[in-house]
């Protein structure tokens, strides 16, 4: 990665299917020096002849699929701020309900490290509120 970059940010590589297909796992997609080309809640890139075939949850990634999952963690400059709050939203970001979408569509580069191992899930959705509950209720002290 190189060093001016308005934002950083990490991601996960993306092993499952399930996760690949779910809109609450924001994937990135990013250029050969580690900045972000797009975000989305849509499985990208996408595997137009494995997505053909009926790609399904549970079913094996396609070899060599580059996916990997936002982790939701930034770091700002100050300059970038400070100008990012005079943007007006962007129908990209609003769309996909992603505001580093309104940084990339002005023209900021963000910079994309891949981490590994994965952290635990967010608690984003209901279901994952309900999952992290239930983890704690059985969980031996």
């Amino acid at each position: 990665m190189a060093s001016r970059s308005a934002i950083a940010t990490a991601c996960v590589p993306i092993h499952d299917t399930g996760e690949l297909l779910n809109p609450n796992a924001v994937k990135v997609v990013c250029d050969h020096a580690g900045y972000a080309l797009y975000f989305s809640r849509a499985p990208i890139p996408y595997a137009r002849d494995a997505f053909a075939a009926g790609l399904a949850p549970g079913a094996p990634l396609p070899a060599g699929l580059p996916v990997f999952r936002h982790l939701g963690i930034y770091a700002y400059r100050a300059g970038f701020l400070r100008s990012y709050a005079r943007h007006a939203p962007v129908a990209i970001e609003e769309f996909e309900a992603l505001e580093q979408l309104r940084a990339l569509w002005h023209g900021h580069r963000i910079a994309v490290a891949v981490v590994e191992p994965a952290p635990p899930p967010g608690v984003d959705t209901p279901e994952d509120l309900e999952h992290t509950r239930s983890l704690f209720a059985h969980r031996s002290v």
